[in-house]
Order: C-alpha cells, then sequence, then structure tokens
C-alpha cells in the first residue's frame, strides 16, 4: 500500500479522539457525570496500562521461552529488559519530578511580594506552569495516551507496508474505536474543573491541542512505521507510555477518593475496562 493510502489510515485511526474532546466544554456538569467520566477515564487508563507492558513485554517472555527451550543465550533479552525499565521508570519518575518541579515554582511565585518580586520575570509561572492543575493533569493524560498511540500507528504503518491490506484495515477500525474512548479520559479533570467554576471552560484550541497530542501520534506512528520497523523502538515508547499513564492513573484515583459516590466510582471503572477490553477485541481478531 502506498505511503498516501497509509498516511490516511493512521489519520483515520487517530482523529477518533475528537469524540470526546466537547464534553470539556459542558457548563457545570453534575456531580454525578463529573465522577463517572473520572471512573471512566481510569478504567480506559488501566486497560491501557495492561495492554502496553503486555506489548512491551512481549519479546522479553519470547526470549526466555527460547532460553528454555533451547539454551539461546540472553544477551537480545536482557537488552529489552533494560529498555522496559529505563522506559518505565522514565515515564513515571519523570512526570513526578516534572510536578515536583512546577509546584515549587509555584510556590515561588505565591511566596514572593512586593513590586520589585513582581516585576522579576522568573518568578511568574509562564507556559505549562501557570495552567490549572486540571488542564495541567490533561495534558499529562494526553501525553501518556499520545505515546501509546505511536506505538499502535506503527502496527498500522508495519502492516500496509507489508501490502496486508485486510490486516491494517482491521487494526483501523480497532484503534479508531479505542480512541474513540480515550477522549473522555483527556477531558475528565477538565470536567471536574468546570463543575467548580464555569469560568474555568477550556477553549475549543486547548481541546483541539489536547486532542492533537493524544491522536495525532497515530499518524506519525503510522509514517514510521511504513518506513521501517524497530523492535527497540517500540519497546521504548510502550514503557515511556505506561509509565506515564501509570503517573496520571495514580492522580485519577487521587481525586476519585474525594467524592462519596463509591458506587458511580466502581461501575465507571468497570465500563471503562470493559470498554478498553471491547474495542481491542477487534485488534486481536486481526491477529495482532
Amino acid at each position: 500500500m502506498g505511503i498516501g493510502k497509509t498516511l490516511l489510515l493512521g489519520f483515520i485511526a487517530g482523529v477518533t479522539i475528537l469524540c470526546g474532546m466537547p464534553l470539556g466544554r459542558m457548563r457545570r456538569p453534575g456531580e454525578a457525570l463529573r465522577v463517572t467520566l473520572n471512573a471512566l477515564a481510569v478504567g480506559v487508563l488501566v486497560f491501557l496500562v495492561w495492554d502496553v507492558l503486555s506489548a512491551a513485554w512481549e519479546p522479553i517472555d519470547e526470549g526466555l521461552a527460547k532460553h528454555h527451550e533451547s539454551g539461546t543465550g540472553l544477551g537480545s533479552t536482557v537488552g529489552y529488559g533494560l529498555l522496559f525499565l529505563v522506559g518505565l521508570s522514565v515515564g513515571l519518575l519523570g512526570l513526578q519530578q516534572y510536578e515536583s518541579w512546577m509546584s515549587r515554582r509555584a510556590r515561588r511565585v505565591r511566596q514572593s511580594t512586593g513590586p520589585g518580586a513582581m516585576a522579576d520575570r522568573e518568578l511568574h509561572p509562564r507556559g505549562i506552569s501557570s495552567w490549572s492543575p486540571g488542564k495541567q493533569l490533561a495534558l499529562l493524560i494526553a501525553v501518556g495516551i499520545g505515546l501509546h498511540n505511536f506505538a499502535e500507528g506503527l502496527a498500522i504503518g508495519q502492516a500496509a507496508a507489508g501490502s496486508e491490506i485486510a490486516l491494517a484495515t482491521l487494526l483501523v477500525i480497532g484503534f479508531a474505536l479505542h480512541n474513540a474512548t480515550e477522549g473522555f479520559g483527556i477531558v475528565a479533570p477538565l470536567a471536574a474543573e468546570a463543575e467548580q467554576d464555569s469560568t474555568a471552560r477550556p477553549s475549543w484550541g486547548l481541546l483541539l491541542a489536547l486532542a492533537a497530542i493524544g491522536g495525532g501520534p497515530t499518524f506519525v506512528g503510522t509514517a514510521v512505521g511504513h518506513s521501517f520497523t524497530s523492535e527497540p523502538i517500540s519497546v521504548v515508547f510502550l514503557t515511556l507510555a505506561a509509565g506515564s499513564i501509570l503517573y496520571v492513573v495514580i492522580q485519577l484515583l487521587a481525586v476519585a477518593g474525594r467524592s462519596t459516590r463509591r458506587d458511580l466510582i466502581y461501575a465507571g471503572v468497570l465500563i471503562g475496562l470493559l470498554a478498553g477490553f471491547l474495542t481491542d477485541a477487534i485488534v486481536t481478531a486481526a491477529g495482532v
């Protein structure tokens, strides 16, 4: 399949993330909707953690099985294991360190007083550090999902490059359905913030930017996958995604813990998990 048609497949698979983004513009969503959205996001993201770690662990598992069966050396397996460790650590601890840096910067601004301090540009939050907590969390979710979707795009590009048209088509359908659920995960923190303050509604520009961060890598990964294949690169991106998503899940669980609607939390997590497995079933049926 040519690069033009392959890129079109990648675009279709990634653009469905837009389906859930308009919910971020709702005016003061009720507590039930806010809690449900947060729980759905947790369920979908927990599934994604399982999904990406399973894929990243596969070459390690295969290497260990070959060593057991035929005594094959463990050099490449150890290498994949190190990539797994580094990617997961950077994805999880890197975001935690970034959050700590932003918190320290915000405290410096709050503690600064007087005209001279306010005039000091270094003490004023700029860019992402000036965003509200809900927007920052939505960005982190989008980044984690984007890393995961890059790996999905690699699979589409590789199938198309090998002229496996039926496989590529099934992958696009499965990933498109899958990405449609991920948009809800991104807007969940924004909905929670809007419930407390209707003026905190995100702009359409921000929602589109978050959708591009989360869904755009599917398109980029398709282009890369059509050009060449690299299992080590795939392992790195998958483990980075897993670490990032784990960080976000911990954040969302902290938000859920402040709610008294335990029934909605458990039901939402269950529905999110089932939605992840259901949409992934089409991809599995394709033999991936």
